[in-house]
C-alpha cells in the first residue's frame, strides 16, 4: 500500500494574519479569531514531521483581497507563499492584475500555476502548465489544475486580458489519460470552479481520485464521494487547513480527513511571522487610521442580504441620491466586530475601491438583471452558477421563489414603497460591472470622481453606522 497526505489551503484572499472569522451557532453568527500564515505554517510543519509523503496545494484567490494585495499587485505575498512550500496552485482573483502579471508572480514562486482551461487568445495554446507530476519514492502523483471558468464571463476585462477560459470538463479526460500514461498512480484535480460545479463534473468525468475544490468557501467536515472520487474544500481566509490522508494501490482503499481550525492558540512559525510583518509593515500606520464606528456586526456570511454590503449600498445612496443601489455579492471579506472602524476595515470590505457609478435603468431592465443574477446564484445546473452570493441591493424589495426556473423567480419587486413599473426609468448607483453590467443594462452610465472607500468614509462622518435597512431579498 502507498500513503499520501494531501493538505489544502484555499481562498485566503491575502489575509496574512490573525483575523475575525464567523462561525454558525444555534444562536446565530458568532465571531472568533483565527488564521494567519504563521499558524498555517506551524500546522504544515508538524504534519510534515509526522508524515513522509505530504502534498500541499493552494486553490487560488491568494494574491487579492486586501489593500496591501491591491497596492502591490500581489507581490508583497511572494516571500510568504514561497516559505509555505506549496507544490502547486490554480487561480481566480489572482488574475486581477492581468494574466501576464500572474505569470510574473509565478516566475518568482517555487511551484507552478496550473490550468487546463486558460488559453492564449492569439495562439489558442495553454497559457499556464496543465499539470504537475510529482514523485514520492515508489509512486507518482498527477495534479491537474482548473482555473475559475467565470474569469472572462463575469470579471472585469483586465482579468482575462489576452486569454480566454473554458469550463475544463471537456479537456479533463485527456489530461487524466496523459498523466496516467506518464506513470501517475494517483490523479488529483485542483479546481477553482466551485464545489457544486466540481460535483457535477465528477459525475461526468471518471478517473480522478481526489478533487481539491475551491472558490465557494465550503467548510467540508466529511469528504464527499462522487463515484470513486473524494472531494474536499476547506473554508476560506486561511482560517482552516484541510488534511486528507490517502491509502491506495490501484485505487483508493482508505481515507482519513480533518478540517483543521487555525485557532488563535496555535503557535506561530517565527520565520513566517517575520515574513508576514515585512509584507505588511509599509502600510500599517496608514491603514490604522480610525474612520468611524459601527454599532452592528458587519459580515458576508449570508447569501441573500448581508450587513457588510449594506454599508456600501447605504453610502452609494447617500452620495448619489439614487432610487436604488447595487453591488456584487462578494463572498470574501472577514467579519468586523461592532466598534471603531479603521481604513484597513474599509479596504477589506471593498479592496478594489472602484469609482461610484450611476446609470438609468428601466424597470424591465432591473427585473431582468435581478432574474439573471438569481439564476447565476441558484441555478439547478451548477455549470450555470457564476459568481458569489446574490447581487446586493438597497432601495428595493424583492420577493423571490428560489426553487423556480430561470426568469420565473421574482414574484414582486418594489422600488421604495411603490411597485416597480417596468416601463419607468430609475436612477441607480452601483460599484463594478458586477453591480450593473453596463454592456447589458442601462444608459447614461457615469463613473463619479468619488470612489467607494471615500463614499463610505463620508457616510461614517455623519455618525456611528447602524444596519437599519430592511432586507432587499425575501424568500417566499
Amino acid at each position: 500500500m502507498k500513503n499520501l497526505t494531501i493538505l489544502q489551503i484555499n481562498d485566503t484572499h491575502s489575509y496574512l494574519e490573525l483575523h475575525q472569522e464567523h462561525m454558525y451557532t444555534p444562536d446565530g453568527i458568532e465571531v472568533v479569531k483565527a488564521g494567519g500564515y504563521a499558524r498555517l505554517k506551524s500546522l504544515v510543519n508538524d504534519i510534515r514531521k509526522e508524515r513522509q509523503n505530504v502534498l500541499l496545494l493552494d486553490n487560488g484567490d491568494t494574491f487579492h483581497g486586501t489593500y496591501d494585495a491591491v497596492a502591490s499587485k500581489g507581490m508583497h505575498m511572494v516571500p510568504v507563499i514561497r516559505h509555505m512550500g506549496f507544490d502547486a496552485m490554480t487561480f481566480h482573483w489572482d488574475a486581477a492584475y492581468t494574466p501576464a502579471h500572474l505569470k510574473t508572480i509565478e516566475e518568482k514562486l517555487e511551484h507552478p500555476i496550473l490550468a487546463i482551461n486558460c488559453y492564449d487568445k492569439q495562439t489558442d495554446e495553454l497559457y499556464f502548465k496543465p499539470y504537475l507530476l510529482k514523485e514520492y519514492g515508489n509512486f507518482k502523483v498527477g495534479i491537474i489544475g482548473i482555473a475559475s471558468s467565470i474569469i472572462d464571463k463575469t470579471m472585469p476585462p483586465a482579468f482575462s486580458e489576452g486569454v480566454y477560459f473554458t469550463f475544463g470538463n471537456e479537456e479533463l479526460p485527456g489530461y487524466i489519460d496523459e498523466v496516467r500514461q506518464q506513470g501517475a498512480d494517483l490523479v488529483i484535480l485542483l479546481s477553482h470552479n466551485g464545489f457544486p460545479q466540481d460535483i457535477k463534473m465528477l459525475h461526468e468525468v471518471a478517473g480522478v481520485d481526489v478533487c481539491i475544490s475551491g472558490h465557494t468557501h465550503n467548510r467540508i467536515e466529511v469528504p464527499v464521494k462522487v463515484n470513486d472520487t473524494y472531494v474536499i474544500q476547506s473554508g476560506s481566509h486561511g482560517s482552516f487547513l484541510g488534511r486528507l490522508d490517502v491509502t491506495f494501490d490501484d485505487k483508493i482503499r482508505e481515507v482519513a480527513h480533518e478540517l483543521i481550525f487555525a485557532a488563535e492558540d496555535i503557535p506561530e512559525d517565527a520565520d513566517m511571522k517575520k515574513l508576514v510583518e515585512d509584507a505588511l509593515s509599509a502600510n500599517r500606520a496608514m491603514l490604522a487610521e480610525t474612520v468611524g464606528e459601527t454599532k452592528d456586526l458587519l459580515h458576508r456570511a449570508t447569501s441573500l442580504n448581508a450587513p457588510m454590503d449594506n454599508l456600501i449600498l447605504k453610502s452609494l445612496l447617500s452620495v448619489t441620491g439614487a432610487d436604488a443601489a447595487f453591488s456584487n455579492g462578494w463572498r470574501y471579506g472577514v467579519p468586523i466586530q461592532p466598534g471603531q472602524l479603521t481604513l484597513e476595515d474599509l479596504h477589506r470590505i471593498i479592496p478594489v475601491n472602484p469609482p461610484v457609478s450611476t446609470a438609468v435603468l428601466s424597470g424591465q431592465e432591473i427585473w431582468d438583471m435581478l432574474e439573471e443574477n438569481l439564476h447565476h446564484t441558484f441555478s439547478g445546473d451548477p455549470y450555470e452558477q457564476m459568481g458569489g452570493y446574490v447581487k446586493r441591493a438597497m432601495g428595493l424589495k424583492a420577493f423571490i421563489k428560489v426553487e423556480n426556473p430561470n426568469t420565473l423567480r421574482l414574484q414582486q419587486v418594489f422600488i421604495g414603497n411603490e411597485p416597480l413599473e417596468k416601463a419607468a426609468a430609475y436612477r441607480v448607483a452601483y460599484v463594478t460591472k458586477q453591480g450593473v453590467p453596463k454592456e447589458k443594462y442601462g444608459r447614461e452610465h457615469k463613473d463619479l470622481e468619488i470612489h467607494a472607500v471615500d463614499a463610505i468614509r463620508q457616510l461614517l462622518q455623519k455618525g456611528p453606522y447602524a444596519d437599519d435597512s430592511p432586507a432587499a431579498f425575501e424568500v417566499v
